[in-house]
């Protein structure tokens, strides 16, 4: 028997946002990108008075104006043993402070691991509530981020530890 999964969609701050979880928790969040499940085929679509989908909402929303900085929602994560290590250390980055690549990997147990250390970042299927875009470059750059660079910096804005302007109009 195979595991029923499900979606829902909503517009937080401007950002489309796309949550697919099962019966267990969130497995992953896109932001403004189309599912990496095949456009949720195959997904029950779960309508927006669901209380699960209502908290995860509810959440997102407290944390764009303000009023949360850590998330309290059931997770389910997929991924090799050292992407989900990573993931972990992840959450322990306080809101508005940031880290770089090579500190993460230290966190990790080994600072010659910062390739590795990135590509599971990149590879965290749970951004934002696992607070990726907390990691910045050695030099102070924002490198790269799934939801776009421009969304990082508006996260990083938010929780007051970016104040340069990357992208002027």
């Amino acid at each position: 028997m195979t595991e029923e999964l499900y979606f829902a969609t909503d517009i937080i701050d401007g950002i489309n946002f796309s949550v697919i979880l099962s019966n267990n928790g969130i497995r992953e969040i896109l932001i403004n990108r189309k599912s990496s499940s095949k456009n949720h085929s195959g997904l029950t679509q779960l309508s927006s008075d669901n209380p699960k989908v209502v908290n995860i909402f509810n959440q997102l929303r407290e944390y764009f104006s303000r009023q949360r900085k850590e998330f309290d929602l059931p997770l389910e994560l997929l991924g090799t043993e050292f992407q989900k290590k990573v993931w972990n250390e992840l959450t322990k980055i306080p809101y508005g402070e940031t880290i770089s690549y090579g500190e993460l990997a230290e966190w990790v147990g080994d600072k010659n691991k910062m390739r590795a250390v990135a590509a599971a970042n990149g590879a965290n299927p749970i951004p934002i509530i696992i607070p990726c875009h907390r990691v910045i470059g050695a030099d102070g750059s924002l490198t790269g981020y799934g939801g776009g660079l421009e969304i990082k910096q508006k996260l990083l804005e938010l929780e007051g530890s970016w104040t340069m302007n990357l992208f002027i109009p």
